[in-house]
């Protein structure tokens, strides 16, 4: 008797044990599904790719784009995939690599600004994002599965930022729904000098 309780008690845990294996990896494929390859357009020639975006990626002066550097400015260049940014007392210059939209009706150009500072940014998908990927899930809080990496300047443009990222394959690349990706470690750089204000400039 004790034989068959054990042996039905054994064969409860294993489906209970077995259910929440098998519903653990739904999850991690939803939260895999937004930083996967498949959001990252493939390069015909990656090696010529990465050739042309070297060539491309020079140190700019600020003037053909900005009238003054109140606040900081920050120049994005989607053509050659860089960010270049100017102090307001422009002492300090930076140009950082970075991912770019992958189509060009997601890509938005012009002039905008800083409007928030967000030190562990949460990622929704826009509805236009699920109505694209509805597989997507509808929140993505601050961790290494957060498309929006470790800092997030938002624009005052809705849903555009420029954020850090855990997919380093991603810079230097078609990859984002719109945004301006960078590593890391040059958004906590970037973060730590821009200022709600900054002007930014999309080209």
């Amino acid at each position: 008797m004790s034989d068959k309780r054990f042996s039905i008690n054994s064969r409860r845990a294993f489906l209970a044990g077995s259910a929440a294996m098998l519903a653990t990896p739904a999850l991690a494929q939803d939260t895999a599904a937004v930083n996967s390859a498949a959001t990252t357009e493939n390069e015909r020639d990656l090696t010529e790719s990465v050739r042309r975006n070297i060539s491309s990626f020079r140190t700019l002066d600020w003037r053909p784009y900005f009238t003054n550097t109140n606040k900081g400015a920050i120049l994005v260049d989607i053509d050659s995939r860089a960010v270049h940014y100017w102090s307001e007392d422009q002492s300090i210059y930076k140009l950082y690599p970075s991912s770019v939209p992958l189509t060009d009706d997601l890509t938005r150009r012009g002039r905008t600004q800083v409007i928030l500072k967000d030190p562990k940014p949460s990622w929704r998908p826009t509805p236009s994002m699920l109505k694209r990927n509805p597989e997507w899930p509808p929140f993505i809080g601050p961790g290494p599965d957060n498309p929006l990496g470790t800092r997030s300047l938002h624009l005052s443009w809705t849903y555009y930022r420029i954020h850090g990222t855990h997919d380093t394959r991603k810079i230097g690349r078609k990859s984002s729904n719109g945004c301006i990706g960078l590593y890391n470690q040059h958004i906590e750089e970037l973060y730590a000098m821009a200022n709600v204000g900054t002007q930014v400039l999309l080209i």
